[in-house]
């Protein structure tokens, strides 16, 4: 016996279904159709993560608005200040070693308040 997923995926009422949040895809409403403005006031939080890396070390970005245009265009001008690889997720960026004082400089050279 085959295991079915749970949930709909085509109904001839609605159409298609998004696979993420189950809605038909007219009335999406997954988290990247909902990008919020970026503010004025940007407080960033600056930590260190190991843990589940295999002991490697991330410097981490986090606290910024979830807005995928702007932390994808963040990611890419730490990464390249840094020279260093990395990634941009949800509601922060993630850059490969400890650059805490580089980012630390730079984003409060943007006008950003930075804890951590």
């Amino acid at each position: 016996m085959t295991k079915r997923r749970p949930g709909t995926v085509y109904s001839t009422e609605t159409g298609s279904t998004c696979p993420r949040c189950g809605w038909p895809v007219e009335e999406c409403r997954c988290a990247s159709a909902l990008d919020e403005p970026v503010p004025q006031r940007i407080v960033a939080r600056l930590r260190i993560e190991k843990a589940g890396r295999k002991g490697k070390t991330v410097t981490v970005v986090a606290g910024l608005p979830r807005n995928r245009a702007f932390v994808a265009e963040l990611a890419t001008e730490l990464k390249r200040a840094c020279g260093s690889g990395g990634t941009a997720a949800e509601e922060r960026v993630e850059i490969q070693g400890d650059h805490r004082d580089r980012l630390r400089d730079l984003l409060r050279g943007k006008g950003w308040t930075v804890k951590g």
